[in-house]
């Protein structure tokens, strides 16, 4: 080892993030060890593992086994691990991915052994979900909490000598330079003397921003219920009174959780009825009015048996195309560069997918599809026509009503108004109805395919981008500017279950929609809030209760975090910033940081030795940091991005031990 004196590091959140870095730690350590042959415990060799986080370690603050199981994880269960699984990296001292966990637990029956840091069994509840839980099943965001504690547990049976771990339930409020390290201090009154930190914050709370202050003043001083953007396990959902109109602002992920909450949750279910899904209230239900940008909730995921359509390769944007950008020197913009090749592979997964699902759709399929492949081949003499060339093999070979409309997917309320909120409720229900049944058809709808191209085209797009692969200003103005919201609306949904569901609850009365573009306000002499959308032509909808359904912000400059403010304020860290096409400087949400490994770069401009940065600070210099580690699948690519976050952790744990 290079380091041959007793190190000492603190780890800064507990959470999926930090106990990567603990298992590459150990893992490490143990390797190294076993490398040179000495007794990892002699004299002056020791490693001590300070980890600070006032949740359980391992879930850590959002995946808390004791949460509701009506939150589901976003993925299936051959999707997530802990453990990496790349031959280069020290070999793991225990664990495996979720669903080799999933798999084991259903073989023993959760029984004896590893059952976490409190030493029990499974629960009843966790046993049941196991046992109709499969490898392309959706599983609760709980049960996910309880295979990081039962790896955790697995860890600590296993730790190497030399090696001792101390669990602090506690935050960490300060962190400042000493004499070869740092003084930790924290919010118990306690200190850590380290050589070096490591800051997996995960999902850290924001202020809010103007308006979402003045709902939040104006609720208290109106006696009416403001929920602001939070973990939905973190609210009190009995709070929301039965009944009453209650708006909800967006329809992404974390809407699923608050309709899940004031349905199910009170005691309604779901019930199937000659084929169709309908919902049986139980009158405790509020009557749900339901608002985002686009109108309609994010696209729910087509049914696959793995997290890649099988039926898709990439054919332009690959990671040798990548590859030859950065041979060449060029560093790409997104959408001159990167887009175009997405651009088609979405376009050749449509066609393709069409031309084999409904023939009917397609003139001279065979001679349209070869045609089509010449077409959208990077050709450097016809860069800027070939999009005019497909249009126009599109149309002779096409029958209108099944070309594809990228844009008009991810908006498909665009262009249209409605004369009255059940016109709207009507529009959105068979949106929500067809999305259903192209899901349930999976690879064989082109629809779903050619979003699974972009779905998959993020895999790539995460290799490319990172620590600077594209220029700031392509970085702001195009890859966050319009391309993360777009894809995330197509690719990024709810398992279909939950748009089926949200389809019954509609047609039940339970939940109402109130268009596209809505504009949000407090009538203060009526004591309401209030909502409206220019494209919906009824009176705007009053509630005394709204609730943000959105995660909070998680922007480093606007946190709540005491050490990240303390380490922002002391000059240690700053938030990135980048610059716009136009020459103005724009903070972003991530902070500044040298790879690899990642340290924050402070006020000043010098990197700050000793501290590392692991997870969703690293906002600005990766895309797309809040999805787990994938597991290798079985069958198909392992992605470079796939476990780049586990790689992230062996470069920091090799850094500390001086490997």
């Amino acid at each position: 080892m290079g380091k041959s004196q007793n190190i000492r590091v603190a780890l800064i959140g507990a959470g999926p993030r930090g106990t990567s870095v603990l298992e590459r730690l150990l893992a490490n350590w143990a390797a190294a060890a076993a490398r040179s042959g000495d007794a990892p415990a002699a004299p002056g060799r020791s490693l001590h593992i300070d980890v600070v986080d006032p949740f359980p370690a391992g879930p850590g603050h959002v995946w808390q086994p004791g949460q509701s199981r009506l939150y589901l994880m976003n993925t299936q269960s051959f999707y997530p691990t802990l453990i990496p699984e790349e031959p280069g990296l020290a070999p793991p001292l225990a664990g495996g991915s979720f669903d080799q966990w999933r798999s084991a637990r259903r073989q023993d029956g959760g029984g004896q052994g590893g059952g976490g840091q409190d030493g029990t069994a499974l629960s009843d509840a966790e046993r049941a979900e196991l046992a109709g839980l499969e490898s392309d099943n959706f599983p609760s965001r709980a049960l996910y909490g309880r295979y990081l504690r039962w790896t955790l547990a697995e860890l600590l049976e296993r730790l190497p000598d030399g090696v001792t771990v101390t669990f602090h339930a506690s935050s960490a409020t300060a962190a400042r330079p000493a004499a070869g390290g740092f003084d930790v201090e924290l919010d118990d009154g306690g200190s850590l003397a380290v050589d070096s930190l490591v800051l997996a914050l995960g999902h850290i709370e924001s202020r809010l921003n103007p308006e979402q202050r003045a709902f939040k003043d104006a609720a208290e001083e109106l006696g009416l219920l403001y929920v602001p953007p939070a973990a939905p396990a973190d609210v009190d959902w009995q709070q929301v009174p039965d009944q009453e109109t209650v708006l909800v602002r967006g329809m992404g992920l974390n809407f699923f959780d608050v309709m899940g909450q004031l349905t199910e949750g009170r005691g309604g279910v779901f019930v199937e009825a000659g084929g169709v899904l309908e919902y049986r209230p139980s009158g405790r239900e509020p009557r749900i009015v339901a608002a985002s940008r686009r109108g309609t909730p994010y696209r729910a995921k087509a049914g696959l048996d793995g997290y890649y359509a099988r039926s898709i390769t990439l054919r332009y944007l690959t990671e040798s195309a990548v590859a030859r950008f950065k041979a060449a020197g060029i560093q790409p913009g997104f959408d001159h560069d990167l887009w175009p090749l997405l651009h088609r592979d979405a376009l050749w997964a449509y066609y393709a997918t069409l031309a084999r699902s409904e023939p009917v759709a397609v003139s001279d399929a065979e001679e349209f599809l070869a045609a089509l492949d010449d077409a959208l081949r990077p050709h450097a003499h016809a860069a800027g026509s070939w999009e005019a060339v497909v249009a126009g093999l599109v149309h002779k070979h096409v029958v209108a009503s099944r070309r594809l409309n990228l844009p008009g997917l991810a908006a498909p309320l665009a262009g249209r108004s409605f004369g009255s909120r059940a016109e709207l409720d009507d529009a959105v229900v068979d949106y929500l109805d067809d999305d259903a049944r192209r899901s349930a058809l999976g690879e064989a709808d082109p629809v779903k395919m050619a979003i699974g191209a972009l779905h998959t085209g993020r895999a790539i797009l995460k290799t490319a981008v990172a620590d600077g692969g594209i220029t700031d200003e392509s970085w702001v103005a195009e890859l966050r500017g319009w391309f993360e919201s777009f894809v995330e609306g197509l690719a990024s949904g709810p398992p279909a279950l939950r748009s089926a569901q949200l389809a019954a609850l509609a047609r039940a009365g339970v939940v109402s929609f109130v268009g596209p573009d809505p504009k949000f306000s407090v009538d203060r002499g009526a004591g309401v809030f209030r909502a409206v959308s220019p494209w919906v032509h009824d009176a705007p909808v009053e509630a005394r209760t709204l609730i943000e359904a959105m995660s909070p912000a998680n922007r480093v400059a606007i946190n709540v975090s005491p050490i990240l403010r303390q380490l922002l304020a002391d000059g240690l860290v700053r938030a990135k910033v980048m610059m716009t096409a136009e020459g103005s400087p724009v903070q972003t949400s991530g902070l500044d940081v040298e790879p690899h490994p990642y340290r924050p770069v402070g006020a000043n401009g010098s990197v700050t030795e000793g501290i590392y940065v692991l997870g969703l600070q690293l906002s600005a210099a990766q895309w797309g940091t809040a999805i787990a580690a994938e597991a290798r699948p079985a069958e198909g690519p392992a992605y470079t991005s796939g476990q780049r976050t586990l790689r992230d952790a062996d470069e920091i744990a090799r850094s500390i031990l001086g490997l």
